[in-house]
């Protein structure tokens, strides 16, 4: 009875030094590690980060479509598809708001380290914009001409329809009309290009961005237990 009432102390110290800083209902930083790319570091490091963009306009530490666009787009009414896709999918349980495990989940596909094949699920998904499990040929064209106006370019009506004319002769090969996840896969394999943006390498190095944290971390990577 006395060595468990000792014991007691040091329980509470270790339960108390795993909470501190975090709010209820956030996922276990070890937890998410042992489930993405990232090392428990990584993903402390990322919840600073996390915390200032959840509160960058709301204060209530979730990512809201508005904090979401003024991140990426440095602006909260940019109608911008992209961004609105990347939302959409980081927002996982669909409630309109981003929580820290759906956020690192998300992240951890763009990691270096990720496997690829998630990295071409992901990236279908994205262009899926209406769920369907298919692209087709009205996804594609939207696809275009966002890019287009994101990069501030007009061409004519003609050229747009030639383009994606030309990516649906390259992609759908059992020439139904649309893209289907498998002739998706094959078009990545012969143009890794398509998922070269599914990749930011400073993920790899997210701890530099936070080098007093580091130096004053809770955890060590050597801790986790798989």
């Amino acid at each position: 009875m006395d060595r468990k009432r000792n014991d007691m102390p040091f329980k509470l110290g270790c339960f108390c030094l795993k909470s501190l800083g975090r709010p209820s209902g956030t996922e276990d930083h070890f937890i998410l590690a042992s489930e993405t790319s990232f090392t428990v570091n990584e993903v402390e490091a990322l919840y600073i980060l996390f915390e200032n963009l959840s509160n960058s306009i709301i204060e209530d530490g979730l990512i809201h479509k508005e904090e979401f666009q003024l991140a990426l787009l440095q602006c909260t009414t940019s109608d911008n598809l992209f961004a609105n896709r990347l939302f959409h999918l980081f927002d996982i349980k669909h409630n309109g708001v981003i929580e820290f495990g759906e956020f690192v989940r998300s992240l951890s596909i763009f990691h270096p380290k990720a496997p690829e094949d998630d990295k071409i699920a992901f990236a279908f998904r994205l262009y899926d914009l209406r769920g369907t499990g298919y692209i087709d040929r009205n996804e594609l064209k939207e696809m275009v001409l966002a890019l287009l106006h994101e990069l501030d370019s007009t061409i004519q009506d003609d050229v747009v329809e030639a383009i994606v004319d030309k990516t649906l002769l390259q992609a759908d090969l059992n020439g139904d009309g649309r893209i289907d996840p498998e002739e998706w896969k094959q078009l990545v394999t012969r143009y890794p290009s398509l998922i070269k943006n599914m990749t930011l390498p400073f993920l790899r190095d997210i701890t530099l961005a936070f080098p007093s944290f580091v130096m004053k971390t809770r955890v060590n990577d050597s801790d986790l237990v798989s």
